[in-house]
């Protein structure tokens, strides 16, 4: 391959580089001149160059495949989190097809559980009320998950009656394992129930919103890749990028403002837990490797790529370079 080629040309699968790759450059902005400097000199080396070797996937098909890169490993670095959320799912999707062979009599429901915007500034004291009401949801006895999977999220409103950067959207979205019987008319909770019972366990004097569904296989599609969809939308972003750098310019004080408090808030909390039957299949260490998933074997890795790209920031995109 000659000098000069977008990664983003050569393969389509790789295109999300680019867009992540500039969203570092503005939260590097946000972070740079405050006290957490340190964060922008990370962003600032994150992922400037990546190596790859061309490889099989399962169905033959020849393909990039990242084997080197640094990464700054800022919680709210856009290309990390974007990573760390793929390296999630591939350790999830690789224990599915053991948890559905040893669990036949089991299914899955997809729980989101929300409370009131808060000021950003109360983020921290918000999440921890609702870390206390999962436990005493736990404890119930009509709590019906042999396992589970809880992932927090966090969005940005911009509220006209809240402080000038926007009120927060904490939520947790959780995948239930249930037994068969849930679905039966004595076991089942309906939407109404779970909004009641979130309610209760919260302690709150309004009906919050909570949203639930069975994870079902549309026409045609196995129950496992129905499966791996409702882990896809359990394990989003814990904050959307565009929620991160805001406006992007137009508003950057409030963005600032906003991304400052909102890394001070969710410093020391945690994002996903794993629960029940699932621990013994899953592990809740956050991913140490965010170049290879947990299934691939050691022979497939490689300190000596065959292709390299780097970010060029004239152009905004990753362009191949001879390393040599």
């Amino acid at each position: 391959m000659t000098d000069g080629i977008f990664l983003g040309d050569v393969s389509e699968r790789d295109k999300p580089w680019d867009t992540h790759r500039r969203q570092v450059e503005l939260v590097q902005a946000l972070y740079a001149g405050t006290d957490y400097k340190r964060y922008a000199e990370r962003l600032n080396t994150c992922s400037e160059l990546l190596g790859f070797d061309w490889r099989a996937n399962d169905s033959g098909e020849i393909g990039l495949k990242l084997q080197t890169a640094r990464f700054c490993r800022v919680r709210h670095c856009p290309v990390c989190q974007w990573r760390r959320s793929q390296m999630w799912r591939a350790r999830f999707y690789q224990a599915v097809p053991k948890i559905l062979e040893q669990h036949l009599n089991h299914r899955f429901i997809f729980l989101t559980l929300t409370v009131q915007n808060c000021e950003v500034n109360e983020l921290r004291s918000t999440i921890d009320r609702m870390n206390s009401a999962w436990s005493k949801l736990r404890r119930r006895k009509v709590f019906p998950a042999a396992g589970f999977l809880k992932a927090l999220e966090v969005t940005r409103n911009s509220d006209l009656l809240s402080a000038s950067f926007g009120t927060a959207h904490p939520h947790f979205h959780v995948l239930l394992m249930v037994h068969e019987r849930y679905f039966d008319g004595r076991n089942y909770i309906s939407q109404a129930k779970w909004r009641e019972l979130w309610q209760s366990c919260l302690g709150v004097d309004y009906l919050p919103v909570v949203n639930v569904k069975a994870v079902k296989p549309k026409p045609g599609q196995e129950y496992d890749s129905a499966l791996r969809s409702a882990l896809t939308e359990t394990l989003k972003y814990s904050v959307k990028p565009a929620d991160l750098i805001g406006a992007g310019g137009s508003n950057q004080e409030q963005d600032r403002e906003w991304l400052l408090t909102l890394t001070e808030q969710l410093q020391g909390t945690k994002g996903i837990s794993v629960g029940g039957f699932l621990k013994q299949y899953i592990s809740e260490e956050e991913p140490g490797d965010l170049i290879h998933s947990d299934d691939v074997q050691e022979n497939e890795k490689s300190n000596n790529p065959e292709i390299h790209f780097g970010w060029k920031k004239d152009v905004k995109r990753y362009k191949s370079v001879n390393k040599n």
